[in-house]
């Protein structure tokens, strides 16, 4: 039996269609289910059970009044990196909620932001393993210049559903 769950399907499933077609459905699927993603148009680069990657472009409807991406933007792009690959991997029995969203302003930003999420071995084995647990899951925020604007700590953790 494999240990995909509904989003590790869904991914392997439009992993099948032709490449110009991966990315726009991807993006449909999870703007679809997290309504803020799609109201911000975060755009999945990557996602895979180890890592993901999204990006946000700068464009108006995301930006404050200096003209870079708004800091809730900023966080909400390193809270979907790093919950969609916390998601790949929690079992459809479980689900994930994120317990710590700590986000340090460093800098300005400069134009787009992507951010790069990863799990380690460990962390994906006590996701399918421990019925409720948590995990600290690394990140990095970079701008078009490479650097990183906000350093960030999330936590995610995950339960049994209620029924």
């Amino acid at each position: 039996m494999s240990n995909d769950n509904r989003l590790a399907r869904l991914v392997k499933k439009i992993e099948g269609y032709p490449s110009f077609l991966r990315g726009p459905l991807l993006n449909f699927a999870l703007r679809k289910t997290v309504k803020l993603v799609g109201t911000a148009k975060v755009e999945v680069m990557q996602l895979t059970k180890t890592e993901s990657e999204f990006r946000l472009k700068n464009r108006t409807k995301v930006q404050n009044h200096i003209g870079t991406i708004h800091a809730a933007g900023m966080a909400l792009i390193a809270e979907t990196a790093t919950g969609m690959v916390v998601g790949m991997n929690v079992p459809d029995d479980k689900v994930p909620v994120i317990k710590t969203l700590k986000v340090d302003f460093l800098k300005r930003a400069k134009g787009d932001l992507v951010a790069k999420a990863y799990l380690t071995d460990s962390q994906i084995q006590d996701i399918l393993t421990l019925d409720k647990g948590e995990v600290e899951v690394a990140v990095s925020v970079t701008d078009e210049e490479g650097k990183e604007p906000i350093s960030c700590q999330m936590v995610w953790a995950w339960t049994p559903k209620r029924r």
